[in-house]
């Protein structure tokens, strides 16, 4: 086995023991080394679940996860005919987090169609392809099915028409 990159094995490394580190800290040492030890090192916070998360919880899946990627980078690091990472594109991650801002923001002001319909055009200008038809279609389809589940269905308290608009005709 031969390292092809130094600076990443290391990074792996790194980022497996801090992930570790984390997982350890937040739930507690393992029971057999308190028995080794004779005390209880690191007494450790309640877990929970997905639902009822516990102070244990976020740490603990954040350090999961930060091993998870420690182990990927070292991997890469130590096998030659490794899986290619793909180049990360900014530009969708962009339109996506400003068109979840501008259908919070719209929300309110406009009602759950005009929020939803500049949602969908804001996210689908940052793809590499942009068809007006096609997201013109998409965006009825979504504001269609955003009223029927959200508001009939699960009546949710979303304003539909803009405030300014006294008299809606969608109730």
């Amino acid at each position: 086995m031969k390292i092809k990159s130094q600076q990443d094995c290391w990074a792996g490394l790194m980022f497996i023991a801090f992930g570790l580190f984390f997982i350890t800290f937040a739930l507690g040492t393992p029971e057999f080394i308190d028995r080794i030890v004779g005390a209880k090192l690191i007494g450790g916070y309640q877990m929970g679940s997905s639902v009822r998360m516990g102070p244990a919880y976020f740490p603990v899946v954040l350090g999961g996860m930060l091993a998870v990627l420690g182990l990927m980078v070292l991997l890469d690091s130590v096998i030659e005919a490794g899986p290619k990472v793909a180049k990360f594109h900014f530009r969708p991650l962009l339109f996506i987090a400003v068109s979840s801002l501008a259908f919070a923001y719209l929300l309110k002001p406009l009602g759950l169609v005009l929020a939803s319909m500049a949602l969908v055009f804001i996210s689908a200008y940052g793809g590499h392809e942009f068809k007006l038809k096609e997201v013109a279609i998409m965006a009825v389809v979504l504001v269609i099915f955003s009223v029927l589940v959200f508001v009939k269905a699960l009546s949710l308290p979303f304003p539909i028409c803009p405030a300014f608009i006294d008299i809606c005709p969608i109730r």
